[in-house]
């Protein structure tokens, strides 16, 4: 087992602990669609990075272990909002029905908004200094907020009704997917105790990565397959969405 599928099976793990439906509880309909997303499965990428990063600045990786959980908490309500009739409009995701399909649009926006809160929660019961908790929450808060994902998929919306430079789509992904790479990596090392150079080079690798990322992510979305991504394909182009596919080719 690598290191990388070591850190996804701890995550997987952690993750099912976290919102096990109960029959006892009178909200377990919302648990539930918690639940359904948040343990859908998926590549784990950004709570990954928590843990490599934490690792690599000489930190516990069990201490980072709900600091990942908690991205990937955030991560997962952005992908219930995503999906929503007045957002991208998607029925897939991970392989199953959209959050939406199953439990409702307004159950799927309540989803969303319990993963969002928990997850600061979450970082600031961890176990690492207050000084590190509150530097971790303030890092998950700019990549979820108005210079991040909320941010960013306003501009992606507005994109769909007009054309958008090269500067703008990077600006635009930078805010909507960067981000959150950027404070996966910045969440990992500040639980390690990183110093500021160190913090410096985690943002700029997790922007790095998060460019490429969505660069390779809009050209599957042309040539691979729903059985390949685990959600629908094509939709970019039908959608009007401005991306660097759109901009340039394929090719280049």
């Amino acid at each position: 087992m690598t290191v990388i599928e070591k850190y996804k099976e701890m995550i997987d793990n952690e993750l099912e602990k976290l919102f096990a439906p109960s029959d006892s509880l009178p909200q377990k309909r919302l648990i539930e669609a918690m639940n359904y997303s948040l343990t859908a499965g998926g590549k784990r990428l950004r709570p990954i990075l928590v843990l490599l990063f934490s690792k690599a600045a000489g930190g516990s990786v069990e201490k980072a272990l709900p600091l990942a959980c908690a991205l990937e908490m955030l991560h997962t309500y952005s992908l219930i909002h995503d999906d929503l009739p007045c957002m991208d409009n998607d029925e897939l995701r991970r392989g199953k029905p959209s959050n939406h399909k199953v439990f409702g649009e307004a159950g799927a926006i309540l989803a969303g908004d319990a993963l969002q809160a928990e997850a600061f929660g979450i970082i600031l019961r961890s176990e690492i200094p207050f000084e590190a908790r509150v530097a971790c929450a303030e890092a998950l808060a700019a990549a979820a907020g108005v210079d991040g994902i909320c941010g960013g998929q306003q501009l992606d919306l507005e994109g769909e009704e007009r054309e958008l430079s090269e500067d703008e789509i990077s600006f635009l992904q930078s805010a909507k997917t960067a981000s959150l790479f950027v404070a996966a990596c910045k969440i990992g090392a500040i639980a390690a105790g990183a110093d500021e150079k160190k913090l410096e080079a985690a943002c700029l690798y997790g922007a790095s990565l998060g460019a490429a990322f969505q660069i390779r992510d809009d050209m599957l979305d042309e040539i691979s397959s729903e059985a390949e991504l685990g959600k629908t394909i094509g939709k970019d182009k039908r959608e009007g969405k401005k991306t660097f596919m759109t901009l340039f080719g394929g090719e280049k």
